[in-house]
């Protein structure tokens, strides 16, 4: 019997993974510019929706353009440094498939110093969001950090779009982790001023590497 196909709509009426063609077609018939494409393998159908874990679609932003996340344009992080009381974080996710655990990794500047964290988490709920899982809590392990020292302004650097995007109401949070995320940043923003701010993944950018690495060491070290 031959394998099921899995249709992936990357740009469409909904993005997301989706079980038949009827439903695909749905997302993208006379839709300007829709991104399509059938798979056989769910590894190769996730890579090509570039949200690494979001398998449903239900959390990927279906505003159809209407609401965008107020995301700060990529900058040098150095220049927020230099604005008194402000704290910069990058932060990224790793997923383990094999023990289905999951990690952050956290690089927190403030003041002049430079300090690392990673944290391994074993929770299979959070665990289905794979990746995106280490991402969130990276983000929020930065907005606690930031607010046990202090800090008065915090700058989230992050490669993926949904640490942004949720807590700015451009994607819904349905599933729990991701509601969850989005209400911890509602309460933190009362008490701290978050500007977020996209950098492209594995392109280079020094300390996005490091998270990167961070997460990596927490997860398999």
């Amino acid at each position: 019997m031959a394998n099921k196909k899995i249709y992936v709509v990357r740009k469409g009426r909904k993005t997301g993974m989706f079980s038949t063609w009827a439903e695909c077609q749905k997302q993208v018939t006379g839709y300007s510019g829709a991104e399509y494409k059938s798979f056989a393998s769910m590894e190769d159908a996730r890579e090509f929706l570039e949200i690494r874990g979001e398998a449903d679609g239900s959390d990927a932003g279906n505003d159809n353009g209407k609401r965008e996340a107020k995301m700060q344009p990529v900058g040098d992080y150095r220049e927020y440094l230099r604005e008194p009381g402000t704290a910069v974080a990058y932060v990224d996710g790793s997923y383990d498939k094999a023990s289905g655990d999951f990690s952050c990794g956290v690089v927190f500047l403030y003041e002049g110093q430079e300090k690392h964290y990673g944290k391994r988490y074993s929770d299979r709920e959070l665990a289905a969001m794979r990746n995106v899982a280490g991402e969130i809590k990276g983000s929020e392990t930065a907005m606690k950090i930031a607010l046990e020292n202090g800090v008065e302004k915090l700058v989230i650097y992050h490669d993926y779009e949904g640490v942004a995007k949720w807590c700015n109401g451009a994607w819904k949070a349905n599933k729990e982790g991701t509601k969850a995320y989005q209400a911890y940043y509602q309460e933190v923003r009362k008490r701290l001023p978050i500007v977020f701010v996209k950098v492209k993944g594995h392109s280079g950018d020094r300390y996005n590497d490091v998270a990167d690495e961070l997460a990596k060491n927490a997860l398999f070290s």
